[in-house]
């Protein structure tokens, strides 16, 4: 029997309106920006307008990302709460796919602006198959010390051994597919920061994701032994924004494009992948053909990476040597700059930089779950 799951960065799938930006310009869109507004009563209807007219496109392409995907169960980041989720998918999911994401699991972790990991699934797979819910397990709550990973590395960047790893949660969901086991540890690991102390935002917030992927390695060790952890059938689905590889972009669109592979020395993808822990099931498609998203600041600065992983245990990678994932772009704004032969027909209302499905791109993959 087959299973399709996916997974997703939604970007902010949120149902609150975010009035920072009145008081701090880095949180201020830049469209209220163009405008003179006098105070903050002024600023908030039309915060109110602009985040509602912006969401109903973005969320069309949210949507249809998903829908492409044909998923039967969708790892997502980036989502607000239960009442956000319920709403976007009978509102805008619904209308694209009908009845189909009954079941659907969040719980609140500990991203300070409220975004979390969630899991959407339909009741049976395309196949027809059941799928079961067994059990929600958070692990927001563990610390560094609970797990003997406080290094020197966190403690210069001001973290403490009784802070939590976790910048959002590692939810574990085990199900039944077809009355066959299957646990899904669903991640969204620290961001990338702005420079600090002389490093890069991703040298800076390197340690605090490392943690983050030796405490998610602890989890599943502890959970099925560490000598037995291969032989399990699990799957490690997120966004841990980080990369061990990316596709630097120089030139320009009137004299043509330059793209060229650049290996990273130093990733937290290491800790799950080097010894064959995990398997990156993405690094089966061509090296210029993995990423999930653009990163740009301008001319100067532009690459593709993956920030979106599928990782299978080493018996599911076995079960599944010839599975392939897809990545949904088409909900990419048409800023991105796509590799020779990868340009693909954007969705209906896709700007420049905005409106967009989201800035990441979902992958999907289907497994044989025997």
């Amino acid at each position: 029997m087959s299973l399709r799951l996916a997974t997703f960065n939604v970007e902010n799938l949120m149902n609150r309106f975010d009035y920072s930006g009145f008081r701090n310009q880095l949180n201020q869109d830049r469209t209220l920006a163009l405008f003179e507004i006098k105070d903050e009563a002024e600023y908030r209807p039309l915060e109110q307008a602009r985040a509602i007219a912006y969401a109903d496109d973005m969320r069309q392409m949210t949507a249809l990302a998903i829908a492409e995907t044909r998923a039967d169960i969708v790892c997502m980041q980036e989502v607000d709460n239960i009442q956000a989720l319920n709403a976007f998918e009978y509102g805008y999911l619904f209308k694209m796919v009908g009845q189909g994401y009954r079941q659907k699991y969040i719980a609140s972790g500990n991203d300070t602006r409220g975004i979390d990991v969630a899991v959407m699934m339909r009741n049976e797979t395309r196949d027809g198959e059941p799928i079961e819910f067994v059990r929600m397990t958070s692990h927001a709550h563990h610390t560094f010390q609970e797990f003997d990973l406080h290094t020197p590395e966190l403690a210069t960047i001001g973290i403490e051994p009784y802070e939590r790893i976790f910048r959002r949660d590692c939810l574990e969901i085990d199900v039944k597919i077809g009355g066959r086991p299957l646990t899904i540890y669903s991640v969204h690991f620290k961001s990338m920061s702005g420079f600090r102390n002389g490093l890069t935002g991703r040298e800076a917030s390197r340690p605090i994701r490392i943690a983050e992927a030796s405490a998610v390695r602890r989890i599943i060790e502890n959970r099925f032994g560490k000598d037995h952890a291969g032989d399990r059938r699990w799957v490690i689905c997120g966004d841990f924004n980080d990369y061990r590889q990316r596709v630097v972009i120089a030139g320009e669109a009137y004299t043509g494009y330059d793209f060229r592979v650049v290996d990273e020395i130093g990733s937290c993808l290491d800790i799950l992948l080097e010894d064959g822990f995990a398997v990156n099931v993405v690094e089966r498609r061509p090296e210029l053909d993995r990423w999930t998203l653009f990163h740009t600041r301008g001319p100067e600065e532009r690459h593709l990476c993956q920030l979106d992983y599928i990782l299978l245990s080493p018996a599911l990678a076995r079960e599944n040597a010839a599975a392939v994932p897809d990545i949904v772009r088409r909900g990419q704004p048409w800023r991105t700059i796509f590799p020779p032969g990868q340009e693909v027909e954007r969705y209906p209302r896709a700007g420049w930089d905005r409106p967009k499905a989201s800035d990441h791109c979902p992958v999907a993959v289907t497994l044989n779950i025997r």
